[in-house]
């Protein structure tokens, strides 16, 4: 596979992942936020699970699952479960576009994280571009949901901020706890880890499932197909083959999609989601650029 048609799976895995924040709202029109977390992701495990029995590799998945079922787990719990339940909860409150412009500074933590945790060497651009892209963020969350240009806070922007540690924590814990093998087997099990906690959760809290309408089940099947599915599988093969930075840098379209989409479902972006994205994305950006290496005179 070319290096073009890698960066297009990136960039649709950022589309899908983009689109996943308008298709929230929806879903939980008819469903509460615990069962649109499971359903999502117990549909996304049956189609994993058919994908790999089709290829072959089922029985492989289940060796995977006897030797490395703990740490996968751990790993779906977190990124999968504790994500999903913060995220389902945020979007009641908080708007299509705050949520991914929030989102969109998960490379920089992520990166934080792998320093503090993994001991990985943190660039001194990286550092400087922190607390500008925290900036950013701070403006979304103020004025991005705001009538009027009024300053607010909503739980929904605090709750996003914890689906977003959940999902650094993801990135750090994958890179250093999943196993080496084929990289289906390892994702279903950690994603059958994660529908199972979210299916728990979801029963404990007395969450009782309905079939969504056509218009929530269509949302809820296409969360699961392309935003689960599709991006996972498309977003692994990019880091393989071009590697975590470069591919990192397509995590930027996802507020860019979420806006546009946003926008063409009739809620355009405000001035302060729009000033605050623009310094986060910015920030981001910066702090991926390769650092220039001094040449010493001849």
């Amino acid at each position: 596979m070319g290096q073009t048609a890698l960066y297009a799976l990136a960039a649709l895995s950022a589309l899908f992942w983009g689109a996943n924040f308008n298709l929230a709202g929806p879903v939980l029109a008819d469903m509460a936020p615990m069962s649109a977390a499971a359903g999502r992701f117990v549909l996304a495990a049956l189609i994993m699970a058919a994908l790999v029995a089709w290829r072959g590799e089922f029985s492989a998945m289940l060796g995977t699952a006897r030797r490395y079922g703990g740490r996968l787990a751990l790993v779906g719990v977190v990124g999968i479960a504790g994500f999903n339940l913060l995220f389902f909860d945020a979007m009641r409150t908080t708007s299509a576009v705050n949520g991914a412009l929030i989102m969109a500074t998960n490379p920089l933590l992520t990166a934080l994280l792998a320093a503090l945790f993994l001991g990985e060497q943190l660039p001194g651009r990286q550092i400087a571009a922190i607390p500008v892209a925290l900036a950013g963020v701070s403006m979304v969350i103020l004025g991005g949901g705001a009538a009027g240009g009024a300053m607010e806070f909503g739980f929904g922007d605090l709750e996003m901020l914890g689906a977003n540690l959940a999902w650094a924590a993801y990135n750090v814990l994958a890179r250093k706890l999943t196993p080496p093998g084929p990289q289906m087997a390892n994702t279903t099990v950690m994603m059958t880890a994660g529908a199972l906690v979210l299916a728990a959760a979801a029963m404990l809290e007395g969450s009782v499932f309905v079939i969504p309408g056509p218009k929530a089940g269509a949302a809820l099947l296409t969360m699961a197909v392309t935003g689960s599915v599709l991006a996972y599988l498309f977003w692994s093969m990019a880091i393989t083959r071009l590697g975590a930075g470069r591919t990192a840098l397509f995590l930027n379209l996802v507020p860019v999609f979420a806006a546009i989409i946003a926008t063409l479902g009739g809620t355009p972006p405000n001035p302060a989601q729009l000033g605050g994205g623009a310094v986060v994305i910015a920030a981001v950006i910066f702090s991926m650029l390769p650092s220039r290496r001094r040449t010493c005179p001849a």
